[in-house]
């Protein structure tokens, strides 16, 4: 089933070359802060630096990032093989047995006094494990290193977050066409997941949320399995990966006749994402976004602040191998806007216990200003022009 002209070809993977560049890149921030190693935990960081899709479990999994030489994984003996397979750069590799002190293995190369920067999503656990074991070593938080180099993305990651994002809206169009009375939105939800699969996505959606009526004025819904019904408002917040990138896009619409009230506050939802948009500018503060759609919101008496009927959340999140990461679009952030960096723009108004509405697009800045991942929503009854 497809209601659009078919996709263009994936985008490749990020290259080994890639890889390696993000590994000295690091490596020069280390010099430079006087700091002798990085540790980095398994998960979206680790991924980003070796290309491994690792989960954190209560096995340390970790790599350390040497001011120079080569870096290191640490993981247990018995997943060599399989860590092996998933790099995609050249590193070392050093295992722990299931009765060894796995925090010893990784930092036993460390004379005491050295200076280990941590990720911050290490779990307290093992930060604990950590200084327990070499009480000599003087640890550090990365003071935003890991983000900051992260929150920057190469025209590769733009490449591959721009066919992840095409996927899941025409996967919207196709749920948009096949909704109908009765519906369940677990049927919905299962409908773009296969649409999410058969189009080229890392294992299908995400995330799949599908609320009607009075169910979207929870930003995150309520639970229980819906019934579509005649003239329900509805909201569809989905998204997939490929290659470890996030898409992330939602669209609120009638089904059947509009309600005028609905119709009203979709209209100031849509002037606020815009308005948002047309505040991001390179070098500009994070929170003039945020300030921006806040601002219409105001306009129309709504709000002011986090107050409802208004906006409870932050206009919008970073997003990359992390579907939320920095840098974030809220009040008081006054991180400068880069080119590369890459967030969306949702600044939902929310009804108390009546309805909400949400349109969410993304939008990465270039050195001339913001572009827009997806073509934002047309309009409450025609969402996909």
């Amino acid at each position: 089933m497809s209601t659009t002209a078919p996709l263009p070809a994936p985008p490749a993977p990020i290259s080994s070359a890639a890889f390696t560049q993000r590994i000295r890149s690091v490596q020069v921030l280390l010099e430079k802060a006087g700091l002798d190693a990085l540790a980095v935990n398994a998960g979206n960081s680790m991924r980003y630096f070796t290309g491994v899709p690792w989960d954190a479990t209560e096995r340390l999994v970790t790599l350390i990032i040497p001011r120079t030489g080569t870096p290191v994984v640490v993981c247990p003996h018995f997943e060599t093989g399989s860590l092996k397979a998933c790099l995609r750069t050249d590193v070392e590799i050093a295992t722990w047995q299931e009765d060894e002190n796995p925090a010893l293995c990784a930092l036993e190369p460390y004379a005491a006094g050295a200076r280990i920067a941590l990720d911050p999503d290490f779990s307290f656990g093992f930060v604990t494990a950590l200084r327990k074991a070499r009480p000599d070593l003087v640890f550090e938080d990365d003071a935003g290193l890991i983000s900051n180099m992260r929150a920057c993305k190469s025209a590769e990651e733009i490449a591959l977050i721009t066919h992840a994002m095409a996927i899941t809206i025409q996967v919207h169009k196709e749920a948009y066409a096949f909704l109908k009375p009765g519906l369940l939105a677990s049927e919905i939800r299962r409908f773009i997941d296969t649409r999410h699969r058969a189009l080229g996505a890392d294992n299908g959606s995400y995330f799949c949320a599908v609320q009607f009526g009075h169910a979207t004025a929870y930003p995150h819904g309520i639970p229980g399995d819906q019934v579509l019904g005649e003239n329900d408002l509805v909201l569809i917040d989905t998204g997939c990966r490929l290659d470890g990138y996030h898409s992330d896009i939602t669209r609120t619409y009638a089904f059947g006749q509009p309600d005028p009230e609905q119709a009203r506050i979709w209209a100031i939802e849509k002037e606020a994402q815009y308005a948002a948009f047309n505040a991001a500018r390179i070098g500009a503060p994070c929170h003039v976004v945020d300030d921006a759609a806040r601002a219409v919101l105001e306009r129309h008496n709504l709000g002011p602040d986090y107050k409802l009927p208004g906006l409870p959340h932050r206009t919008g999140h970073g997003i990359g191998l992390s579907i939320h990461e920095a840098p974030y679009l809220v009040r008081g952030n006054t991180t400068p806007l880069k080119a590369g960096h890459c967030m969306s723009n949702e600044p939902m108004i929310v009804i108390p216990e009546t309805f909400g509405i949400r349109l969410e697009d993304h939008f990465y800045m270039t050195d001339d200003g913001p572009r827009w991942f997806t073509e934002p929503s047309h309009s409450f009854t025609a969402p996909f022009n």
